[in-house]
């Protein structure tokens, strides 16, 4: 189809040269023209086509090829010519169309379809050994004018993205996507190629760049999203000298997102992209990369729509415990710190990032958080919400828990016993009553005289409950007895006495 709609282009005069003010080579080619049976071209009327001409020309503007004509192959001209043919065809990519009308402009938007199509392959062929800083300057300018743009406001701004429903609403996509995936593939093409020279392409590649790219991520398309993940990731690899700035400027999106606003589309793409930052880290750790897990991933589970990056947060924290094993219970502390106890969905989340970062924990930082860790999972055993209940016991079942646990039973088994037998004696799910009796007699088995003592411990606790509940049932008897004997009339004080 394409041979054939370059077939219909004017065939140039090898004594004459190009009328650059017509737009030859262009959208002209939308002419009515039709192929003779030699290979040559029969003409439609003049008028038609110089109407063609002057819309085309309006589209394209001719100034922008000059010398060079666009639409000819990377392997129809010399080796000479190959870099000013790379100008032209990004320069023709600079021009802009309104992609919300797919009837309009249908010509020119195919062409220039077929000309970033060209680039892309050219760049990745490799023939072009070390592109020039003209060609970077080029490139630059075309990737900004096509991708850079101001997101206009979303209906969604004040509901969805602000609870943990957000994850369930449509995904809205950019109608211009198609064209724009063919810009994210020639950029990704062109940073990934091994003709960029770093040091020549930092200058343009600048923070100026990396902060317009920063802003893409807040597209509520998630195929955008998805291209700038790998995109940002490439860009990070390839310029060492911009990485502090990425890193800088990337914490200053979460600090905004969880101390201000709550609300961004890109966060889950971003912490993707800084699991495998993190992974790369030099032992030891800096202490800009302790302040970025303290300042940065911990604050981040305070959000409502934790859910929809839970995943790539918890490999970013698990990352660091790794690591550096002497952060785990620092970790679990600043956990503890934002445990959401009137969020049973949040809580469930927790319950299972917790778990993993135990996994990774070893016994000496086990030991610095042990007691306040067990007094919150204690509370959550008694949780009225049976999946808080069922997926606390369900960590019963991690074999390097239960280690731990028995290495540490005189302190963490008199802080369970009491929430499992109020378990056992009044929650309301089958399930859970099921679970507590299993975790019971495992901790039962694991130290019998321990857990008989604990046992005697807290029925003496509850007989001593039990009787000061009695007494203050008794105290209020005796008030509304008073109350009922006395009544009061007007603005008299009664003082009743309590033996």
């Amino acid at each position: 189809m394409w041979k054939q709609f370059l077939n219909k282009l004017p065939r140039k005069s090898s004594s004459s040269k190009p009328d650059l003010n017509s737009g030859s080579g262009l959208a002209r080619s939308v002419s009515d023209t039709t192929n003779g049976p030699n290979g040559g071209t029969a003409c439609a009327p003049r008028s038609s086509a110089s109407s063609v001409k002057r819309m085309s020309s309006a589209v394209f503007p001719s100034s922008l090829v000059a010398g060079i004509e666009p639409l000819v192959s990377f392997k129809d001209v010399p080796n000479s010519e190959k870099v000013s043919l790379f100008i032209s065809k990004v320069a023709l990519c600079c021009v802009q169309f309104d992609f919300t009308d797919p009837n309009k402009n249908s010509t020119e938007k195919d062409l220039k379809r077929q000309v970033l199509l060209d680039l892309t392959e050219f760049v990745g062929s490799g023939v072009c050994t070390r592109f020039t800083e003209s060609m970077i300057a080029a490139s630059c300018k075309m990737f900004a004018i096509n991708l850079f743009r101001v997101f206009p406001p979303s209906y969604r701004a004040g509901s969805g993205s602000n609870s943990g429903e957000a994850e369930e609403e449509e995904p809205m996509f950019d109608p211009s996507w198609p064209h724009l995936q063919l810009v994210y593939d020639f950029l990704l093409k062109f940073i990934g190629s091994q003709s960029l020279d770093a040091k020549l392409g930092k200058k343009y590649f600048d923070h100026s760049f990396i902060l317009r790219l920063l802003d893409l991520f807040e597209s509520e398309d998630p195929r955008e999203r998805d291209c700038l993940k790998t995109i940002l990731h490439r860009i990070y690899g390839k310029f060492m000298v911009h990485r502090p700035f990425i890193r800088k400027s990337v914490s200053n999106i979460f600090y905004r997102f969880v101390f201000e606003t709550e609300r961004h589309n890109g966060i889950a793409e971003l912490l993707e992209v800084f699991g495998s930052v993190v992974s790369g880290f030099a032992m030891p750790l800096k202490e800009e990369h302790k302040i970025f897990l303290w300042r940065v991933l911990i604050p981040l589970h305070k959000p409502k729509g934790l859910g929809i990056y839970l995943q790539q947060l918890t490999y970013c924290v698990s990352q660091y415990v790794e690591k550096e094993p002497k952060l785990a219970s620092s970790v679990i502390l600043g956990l503890l710190r934002y445990w959401p106890v009137t969020n049973t969905q949040k809580e469930v989340m927790f319950l299972s990032e917790m778990e993993e970062i135990l996994e990774a924990t070893n016994m000496v930082e086990f030991q610095k958080c042990m007691v306040p860790l067990f007094k919150r999972i204690a509370c959550c055993l008694n949780n009225s919400h049976f999946q808080v209940a069922e997926r606390t016991l369900f960590m019963f079942n991690n074999d390097h828990i239960i280690s731990l646990v028995a290495q540490n039973r005189q302190a963490i088994i008199p802080l369970l016993l009491p929430s499992l037998e109020r378990n056992a004696r009044d929650h309301w799910n089958q399930a859970v009553l099921n679970l507590t009796i299993n975790v019971r007699k495992m901790l039962s088995e694991m130290d019998e005289e321990l857990f008989s003592e604990c046992e005697v411990q807290f029925k003496e606790e509850e007989e001593r409950r039990t009787e000061l509940e009695e007494r203050r049932r008794l105290a209020w008897d005796h008030l509304e007895s008073a109350a009922a004997y006395q009544p009061v009339t007007g603005k008299t004080a009664v003082l009743v006495g309590l033996s």
